[in-house]
């Protein structure tokens, strides 16, 4: 599915690192792996990882594998492992093993007991928050657990006791037995499994207990014979712990951690639990809404894998945080639509123009072109006759100085067409301007040559008796400020943009009649739009904003 001939990845620390474990023959196949946890849908952030783990090995004619760390069943749900898997699959990759977390429950159970045996684990009665408060500080030692001194033999019973069911959720642990004074807090006997009496969606009821992801993962990594295990800068902390579980557990592939920053969005929300909380609490309209910044919804909205794989190499690889505009992922999508997108006319506030010294009852059809900027894709024709309709903006009966488009007396280039001159204004019972009267030249035909006189306007139209009614969703951000830790009062739902979604009735060209969902236009000084998926019905054309004609964005300075 990928392109065969995609750019290979820019260089990068872990690049380097693998082009200098290969050529020391520290490893002689390169696999990685995308390691999702079904418990949301992925976001612009796992783009990043999927693209990421997936061509650095294709690069190298390595492996990646889509593994599910379903260690979690209280969070986790078929939907988003079917939702995830159908999310890579659009980006334009193909994994070369599908695996879960829990298909390596047994072989974990079986790791855990053996750090039983060795000392190296014990069975622990005390709460989260007794426990917290004898864990310490960033600068006091913790205390040890009165029951971290529980024989071998008793550890065993308890813990095969907590498999069977015998406990309440919370009344036992497994804690590794690392060292309670370690200045890396995460070192200080953590949880490696915890009782959970809920359904798990691929094992169902055969387990009552659950591992932690940070046994589980580093488990997972070796059993697969992962050689880079690619995660986020949150992790780094963890490693240390990584790496004894590898260790202490005697297995026989020995995977290495390297972590990355991840990707941060200005204006956008990147927590799966808040995404949730949007979605849960109806702020969205579900995980796909074109807002919301997961894969889904950005499909939805109208991005393409391709505008997506190009943002995720160009931000590139590194190991500090940093804030990406938002308007860097919009730049390029333009520039992949540019290129593919038929140009068109839609106008999403209407008011009807007569042009009064036109025949009526004639139709005439225009040639315009596709693409401009592509002439393969030829040519259309567009139905002109003696009623359209143009933007309500594009007229103003008493105008500002330097406003060139249409009002009483003034003379503009209807796009594709003739010179039209407003002569009448219709107005109703309240004063608002319903209609407005013309008269077109018909010498000015565009590509007819003309150059009697110049206009400084031109507007875009769509001919009334043609035109085919559509709904427009124009979008702006979600969140108008994604810095809500500046307030300690303000919650991100407090952020959220009341403008955010703007909902237009209007009409397109009649040629748009048969747009099917995903088909991708350039609407004339609107912007790009893709036909939704969601509410788009045969009878019923609904357009989403992809991105608008002009970017803040200046690729030179990025």
């Amino acid at each position: 599915m990928e392109n065969e001939n995609k750019p290979a990845t820019s260089s990068n620390f872990i690049k380097n690192i693998i082009v200098e474990d290969l050529k020391n023959g520290k490893v002689d196949t390169i696999i990685t792996r995308f390691p999702p946890e079904p418990n949301g849908y992925l976001h612009i952030g796992h783009a990043k990882s999927i693209v990421l783990n997936f061509e650095l090995a294709k690069e190298f004619n390595g492996k990646t594998n889509l593994r599910f760390d379903d260690t979690n069943p209280v969070k986790e749900d078929i939907e988003f492992v079917e939702s995830i898997k159908e999310d890579v699959k659009w980006l334009g990759f193909e994994w070369d093993g599908l695996f879960f977390a829990s298909d390596y429950f047994e072989e974990m159970y079986n790791r855990a007991v053996l750090l039983i045996k060795k000392g190296k684990a014990y069975v622990d009665d005390l709460t989260a928050e007794e426990f917290r408060q004898i864990r310490g500080t960033l600068t006091e030692p913790g205390k040890e657990s009165p029951y971290r001194s529980r024989s071998v033999e008793e550890n065993l019973d308890l813990f095969e006791r907590m498999r069977k069911g015998e406990f309440r959720d919370g009344e036992k642990v497994l804690r590794a037995k690392i060292d309670m004074s370690s200045p890396n807090i995460t070192m200080r006997d953590p949880v490696i499994y915890r009782i959970a009496h809920a359904h798990h969606h691929n094992t169902g009821d055969q387990w009552c207990i659950y591992p932690m992801y940070d046994f589980a993962h580093p488990l997972e990594d070796a059993i697969e014979g992962i050689t880079h295990s690619i995660c986020t800068l949150e992790f780094e902390d963890h490693r240390p712990l990584y790496d004894w579980v590898i260790a202490e557990c005697e297995m026989e592939s020995v995977p290495r951690q390297y972590e990355f920053a991840r990707l941060n969005l200005t204006n956008t929300v990147m927590s799966k639990r808040k995404l949730k909380q949007l979605v849960e609490e109806g702020h969205v309209d579900g995980w796909d809404d074109p807002r919301m910044p997961t894969v889904s919804g950005l499909r939805r909205r109208g991005y393409t894998p391709e505008a997506i794989r190009t943002f995720c190499r160009e931000i590139g690889v590194a190991r500090a945080n940093s804030t990406v505009e938002s308007s860097y992922l919009e730049h390029f999508i333009r520039e992949d639509l540019k290129l593919k997108a038929p140009r068109t006319m839609g106008v999403v506030r209407p008011l009807k123009l007569v042009i009064t010294n036109y025949p009526e009852g004639q139709v005439e059809w225009l040639d315009a072109e596709i693409n401009p900027e592509n002439e393969e894709m030829g040519m259309r024709q567009i139905p002109f006759s003696r009623e359209i309709y143009i933007e309500q903006d594009d007229f103003m009966e008493n105008p500002p100085a330097k406003y060139f488009r249409l009002f009483p007396g003034n003379e503009v280039r209807l796009k594709h067409a003739y010179f039209v001159k407003c002569t009448d204004v219709i107005k109703d019972e309240n004063g608002n301007v319903t209609e407005i009267h013309c008269t077109y030249d018909p010498e000015t035909k565009s590509g007819s040559g003309f150059t009697g006189r110049k206009v400084k306007g031109t507007i875009h139209w769509v001919d009334a008796t043609h035109a085919v009614p559509a709904e427009f969703r124009l979008y702006e951000p979600l969140i108008l400020d994604d810095q809500e830790d500046k307030d300690e009062e303000k919650t991100f739902l407090d952020l959220i943009n009341p403008n955010s979604l703007e909902i237009l009735h209007g009409f397109v060209e009649p040629n748009m009649s048969e747009a099917k969902a995903h088909d991708k236009f350039q609407f004339f000084r609107h912007g790009y739009f893709n036909v939704d998926p969601k509410h788009t019905t045969k009878d019923h054309l609904v357009f989403n904003l992809i991105a608008s004609l002009k970017s803040s964005f200046d690729p030179k300075k990025k």
